[in-house]
């Protein structure tokens, strides 16, 4: 059986070039995460027109996830070869927002810039602040006008725009700035599928993207939202975040700081199962296959890392480093995909995909998606086909979980596209159809097509009725491939 677990790849100097876009997308990546932490609107809009020319070429939908920068601290311009900071060693950590200052030695005393506005007033004395994903440790000494003095308690050496976290501390700081803005208005211009939203707080912070996005586009105001949980308020908050994002996901790097190592285990479990009864996407990225950034196979704990994420139901597992400026992108992509297709041969045995429960919360959609898996598994159906406009019944179809495939068909071309991140779910293009039987014979064409079903084999066809009327899905139908003329 085809992988039903997505692979999510993160495109950057490793594999941007022709050659390894294509390889990458011909190994099983189904969407390609553009991080514009870095890279220009110039390099991004080069990137999306070849992940277009080779989703075509080969007949995919790769859906393209633009993942916002968000509010990221980080201290500013710094030598070269860096800063040593030793363990006791006192800093003046004052803010420049002009980044244009280095380190410099006011007698026995560094001072260190940071990027960071509207930081002072949320700070106090015997605060935590760590920098470089937690590599280094300091403590607040004392807040002044400028900045603040820090006591350094883990050391080592510390590069330019290195990030910045302050466990425990909440920050006045606009979720959604100006350069995430900008970066947005590019990505709607230019046909991106669905937006990560960093650091995201509450549901606040992704109702006002929303309402962004529908006074610049508003015939994008339904593209898919995707908020990152990276601090602890998002964990907090985390249903009523997934109330109005269309999925989550768990950013272990950032978590794993603000919270403790410790504890992302139990968070990242937590926030699959919430996701998965909520019937809303869930990627699970960072340091997945960490090490393949410098090596051509991974640790056994990786494998047993993403193994694990599968188990728990994940819609998709990510690659960040490892296939945007490691050494081994197509081997972290093949090996990705290995992992996965292992797994899913024991989900019988080891996987816990947490369902909603079918009661008065949930609408009939849902109904018809688990009456259509129990259908299939019942009487022996090669696939379940879903006729789908918005995408949403493939999603709650993908949700069931069915053991048969999940072959999506829609008329339009945006929902064609992001169909590909839903967990199992196999897109196709075809004709808009006006009624049942034409519904059915564009899909029987499809089926025949581009797979191996044929005549006489069975399937369960779900779609709205009406055909053609926006409705939601209220259609469950067994049919025979070959039935509607003769053979």
């Amino acid at each position: 059986m085809k992988r039903r677990t997505k692979i999510v790849a993160t495109i950057g100097p490793s594999s941007d070039s022709r050659e390894m876009l294509a390889a990458l997308i011909e190994a099983g990546i189904d969407v390609a995460r553009l991080n514009f932490s870095h890279g220009t609107h110039e390099s991004h809009l080069k990137q999306i027109e070849l992940i277009r020319e080779f989703s075509d070429k080969y007949d995919k939908p790769i859906s393209i996830l633009q993942d916002l920068q968000g509010p990221k601290l980080r201290v500013g311009t710094l030598p070269e070869e860096g800063v040593p900071l030793q363990a006791g060693e006192i800093l003046n950590m004052e803010i420049d927002l002009d980044n244009r200052s280095m380190d410099f030695i006011d007698g026995e005393i560094k001072t260190i810039f940071m990027e960071i506005p509207n930081i002072l007033h949320s700070l106090k004395a015997g605060r935590k602040i760590l920098l470089d994903d937690g590599k280094l440790e300091m403590e607040v000494l004392e807040v002044y006008d400028r900045g603040f003095k820090a006591r350094v308690i883990l050391g080592g050496r510390l590069y330019s725009h290195k990030g910045v976290n302050l466990p425990g501390t909440e920050l006045d700081i606009p979720g959604f700035t100006e350069k995430d803005q900008e970066d947005l208005t590019f990505g709607l211009d230019n046909g991106i599928d669905a937006v990560a939203i960093s650091f995201v707080r509450s549901a606040d912070d992704i109702t006002c993207i929303r309402e962004f996005i529908g006074r610049y586009k508003p015939e994008k105001r339904n593209i898919t939202i995707i908020a990152k949980l990276e601090l602890p308020q998002a964990v907090t908050n985390l249903l009523s975040i997934l109330d109005v994002a269309d999925g989550v996901m768990v950013a272990r790097g950032d978590l794993g700081v603000e919270t403790s190592p410790a504890d992302v285990p139990v968070i990242q479990k937590e926030i699959i199962q919430a996701a998965n009864q909520k019937t809303k996407l869930v990627i699970t990225a960072t340091q997945m296959l960490d090490s393949m950034i410098e090596n051509p196979r991974p640790t056994r704990a990786e494998a047993s890392d993403v193994a694990n994420a599968i188990f728990d139901g994940t819609d998709a597992v990510m690659l960040s480093g490892e296939s945007a400026s490691g050494k081994y992108p197509l081997e972290s992509v093949l090996m990705m995909d290995k992992i996965a297709c292992e797994a899913e041969k024991h989900m019988s045995e080891w996987g816990h995909a947490y369902q909603p429960a079918i009661g008065k919360d949930q609408d009939d959609s849902f109904t018809i998606a688990i009456a259509a898996r129990e259908l299939a598994h019942d009487r022996e159906v090669t696939c379940i086909a879903v006729f789908t406009q918005s995408g949403r019944s493939a999603l709650l179809q993908s949700k069931a979980r069915p053991q048969v495939p999940i072959l999506a068909f829609t008329p339009i071309e945006d929902t064609y596209r992001r169909l590909g991140m839903n967990w199992g779910v196999i897109p196709h293009l075809v004709p808009f159809s006006n009624s049942l039987e034409e519904m059915i014979q564009h899909v029987e064409d499809a089926l025949l097509a581009s797979t191996s079903l044929k005549r006489g084999q069975k399937v369960v066809f779900i779609s709205g009725f009406p055909i053609g009327a926006m409705r939601s899905t209220n259609l469950a139908l067994l049919h025979t491939i070959g039935s509607l003329k003769n053979p």
